[in-house]
């Protein structure tokens, strides 16, 4: 996962204006540092998102992102 898949993940979980707070101010359990701390020493951001999902028990079947529908190209 890329860095920007995990702002993407977090901030259509928990809207943009609380992402960076979440980010930024709790501390993740067996990171010992907030995700964005996380993030900047190099943790893999897959593992960073997995522990801001446990912190807040979101359900596995939410953590992958809101569904997209496809685009109706008008091609069969």
């Amino acid at each position: 996962m890329r860095e920007s898949h995990f702002w993407a993940l977090i901030q259509d979980e928990f809207g943009s204006a609380n992402a960076g707070v979440i980010a930024s101010s709790l501390e993740l359990p067996g990171l010992n540092a907030t995700a964005q701390d996380a993030l900047a020493k190099g943790i893999d951001p897959r593992t960073v998102w997995a522990a801001v999902c446990d912190l807040h028990d979101i359900p596995l079947h939410q953590r992958l992102g809101k569904d997209i529908e496809p685009r109706d190209t008008g091609a069969l």
